[in-house]
């Protein structure tokens, strides 16, 4: 048996981490205050999209999620295979939308740093577009096709981590409603609400928006704010949609069970994850300008997550300089789905004593706000 090690939080980070960890022989726990995936991981729209999401330049921020996207194939695979169960993987490619001559400058801008990148980004206009997208509006101008972006269906996909992690001995202790940490300096030992004590040899901190909690503990700046989001669904049985479709106002992200996510609404309500109807609101006062029959329907589902968002938008991946039995995978505000696999090999890299391969981890060292 090798090394113990607990995991603080249950979320898609905290999963991804003990299970492959747990692939690399390491006696994991992870300790959840609620049900594993229950806040921002399982409420996501499940996007794998760098290249739309991210396009004023190629920051560390990027390489490290596009790292993740090329990651991705083989580690959903190995997921299925290991929890043998399945999950909505769609390399559906994307088209980022715009309606103005100025916008359509701003994507060929764009194109020219991304193919850098070797992505095989293609413009489309006009009867291009419309034959990738019957249902889009005419007045949209033009978008940008990437065909390497992808989706998960991310409860499922959250429920096969889980899973997985069952399967390979994790032991998973949820609904704790509290964990203290009453040492970490010279070892480790948490404590629960109920008073069950649990140590290890390294504590992982996959804590999400509930990290900054932390910083009375290890005495460092811990600048990471909850950020609710919410989102909507659209029965699309009858009018489907091939491609995750993002524009400047949010996206679109059809699922096999023929709905139609659009999100998100985002804003600063502390930990509330209570569905706003002005934040719905949002979504469907711009939705029909993208998809004009959708002035006919009512999205039949409505949820919110809470998105774990850092100061500078960077995550916090790293060991703690003057502790090294403590490591942080904590902070990916949108991203936490995307960059599961990277982060969670990363961290069971540095467990295991090897030097990251992945450099853009020197801009999320932990203590970079201390």
């Amino acid at each position: 048996m090798g090394e113990r090690v607990l995991v603080l939080g249950g979320g898609v980070i905290g999963l991804a981490t003990a299970f492959e960890l747990s692939q690399r022989g390491y006696a994991v726990t992870i300790l959840e205050k609620t049900v594993c995936g229950g806040q921002a991981s399982g409420a996501a729209a499940g996007m794998l999209a760098p290249f739309s999401e991210i396009g004023e330049d190629p920051d560390d921020f990027f390489q490290l999620c596009l790292d993740s996207l090329r990651m991705y194939k083989k580690w959903q695979q190995e997921v299925k295979r290991v929890s043998k169960l399945d999950f909505e993987y769609s390399e559906s490619g994307s088209l980022h939308a715009v309606y103005h001559d100025a916008d359509v400058l701003a994507l060929e801008t764009r194109k020219s740093w991304q193919e850098q990148w070797g992505t095989e980004a293609e413009l489309l206009t006009g009867d291009q577009l419309r034959k990738m997208e019957p249902l889009l509006s005419k007045d949209l101008k033009a978008a940008m096709y990437y065909p390497e972006e992808s989706h998960v269906f991310a409860p499922d996909y959250v429920l096969a981590l889980e899973q997985a992690c069952r399967e390979n001995g994790v032991i998973i202790c949820d609904q704790l409603e509290s964990v203290e940490i009453i040492e970490w300096k010279e070892a480790i030992h948490l404590r629960s609400k109920s008073g069950k004590d649990f140590r290890a040899d390294q504590l992982i901190i996959c804590s999400g928006a509930w990290a900054s909690e932390l910083e009375h503990v290890f005495h460092i700046r811990i600048p990471v704010y909850p950020i609710r989001g919410q989102i909507c669904a659209y029965d699309m049985q009858e009018n489907a949609v091939n491609h995750i479709i993002y524009t400047s106002q949010g996206y679109f992200v059809p699922k096999a069970n023929g709905t139609l996510v659009n999100g998100a609404s985002e804003d600063i309500a502390g930990f509330q994850t209570s569905v706003t109807e002005k934040g719905i609101e949002r979504l469907t006062n711009w939705n029909k300008r993208v998809f004009p029959h959708l002035s006919q329907k009512n999205p039949f589902h409505t949820w919110a997550g809470l998105r774990p968002a850092t100061q500078d938008g960077f995550p916090l991946i790293g060991k703690l300089q003057e502790a090294e039995h403590i490591t942080f995978a904590t902070g990916h505000y949108r991203n936490g789905i995307l960059l599961s696999p990277i982060t969670a090999v990363a961290v069971a890299d540095l467990l295991d004593g090897h030097k990251s391969i992945y450099s853009p981890l020197q801009s999320c060292i932990p203590e970079r706000f201390s």
